[in-house]
């Protein structure tokens, strides 16, 4: 292996004692981890706080095979040490990667074919905020939901991390894109970032209204993360053909009655993925595709994480506070300050 001079021995990370609320959150001292082959070890400066973290800490989402008990799903920062048959990437390279924990920490180990490099507009702590989201949009929208130039897209919970970037994801691929919020000013926060339409959820029913602002038609692709409280209305706002694609369940994994006659008669496809426990091999196609598809667009600027919060990585409890309070415009990033 090797590594930039003078590592330290050990290093900040963060724990949760047990399982429960944001009191669990605890900074603890330990060892950094060692990059294995193919691995590269980077010192974290921002670490990315999503909603898995927050499961996680609850006890609803265990850490998969291989991971650790540490959460973090994403990282940004400087490489710090390269593992066995690591090529492409050198020592001091400012990159952000996707790892399958210890995010939360100032160092943390990920597979060199999830990294990506800084993209030019971006500066290396808001880069902590792009690859979860970045990864989960992508894979979703783009490979698995195969939206295309002049469809109409539909995106619930515009305002979160996964939102924002859906909004710019879809419109820079020539998507008319609608989405629903939960307040006048997360509605326009998500024009502003470039939805043709966006829909208060606590002052209509979105299923009328995507009738109404598509003539009847519906729209071709959905991303929803809510689940079993959201199907059926979901179902009844897709067009002929029209994708349905799941990527989370805060709303319920279980209906209780449902009619399924409408995926046969508009002949929909309802598909549904996470991205945690993909293979190594999937992880870093998807990386390929957005360094193909989606990096340029970073680099000029048309596309960019948006950022509502930066917390010290000893405050993370409170950066768990708010993410719990839905009140964010966009990604709550940690920083450790190195």
């Amino acid at each position: 292996m090797t590594t930039t001079p003078n590592l330290p021995l050990s290093m900040r990370q963060v724990r949760f004692d047990g399982g429960g609320g944001p009191e669990v959150i605890g900074i603890e001292t330990a060892a950094l981890p060692v990059a294995g082959p193919g691995q590269v070890l980077i010192e974290v400066v921002a670490a990315g706080v999503n909603r898995p973290d927050v499961m996680q800490r609850g006890g609803k989402y265990p850490p998969p095979p291989g991971a650790t008990a540490v959460p973090g799903l994403e990282v940004s920062g400087r490489i710090a040490a390269l593992g066995e048959g690591v090529s492409g990437l050198g020592l001091g390279d400012e990159v952000c990667a996707l790892v399958i924990s210890g995010g939360y920490a100032e160092f943390a180990v990920a597979e060199a074919g999830h990294c990506l490099p800084r993209p030019a507009a971006v500066t290396l702590i808001d880069a902590g905020g792009i690859p979860e989201t970045f990864f989960t949009v992508y894979s979703n929208v783009v490979q698995r939901g195969r939206l295309a130039s002049g469809e109409t897209f539909l995106v619930h919970g515009g305002s979160s991390g996964i939102g924002s970037t859906a909004i710019q994801i879809a419109k820079r691929m020539g998507a008319r894109v609608l989405t629903t919020a939960g307040s006048a000013e997360k509605c326009r926060f998500c024009e502003d970032l470039g939805a043709d339409a966006a829909i208060n959820y606590r002052e209509a029913d979105f299923a009328e209204e995507i009738l109404r602002l598509t003539d009847g038609r519906g729209v071709d692709v959905i991303l929803d993360m809510i689940g079993a409280s959201y199907l059926a209305r979901n179902l009844a706002s897709l067009a002929l053909e029209g994708r349905l694609v799941l990527i989370a369940l805060m709303g319920g994994y279980k209906v209780e009655a449902l009619n399924i006659t409408p995926i046969m008669l508009k002949r929909l496809t309802f598909t549904g993925a996470t991205l945690r426990p993909r293979s190594k091999a999937e992880k870093a196609a998807i990386a390929e595709g957005l360094r193909r598809d989606i990096w340029p667009e970073l680099d000029s600027g048309a596309i960019r994480p948006v950022i509502h919060a930066i917390f010290p990585l000893e405050d993370a409890r409170k950066a768990h506070e708010l993410m719990e309070t839905s009140a964010h415009l966009g990604k709550i990033l940690l920083v450790t300050g190195r």
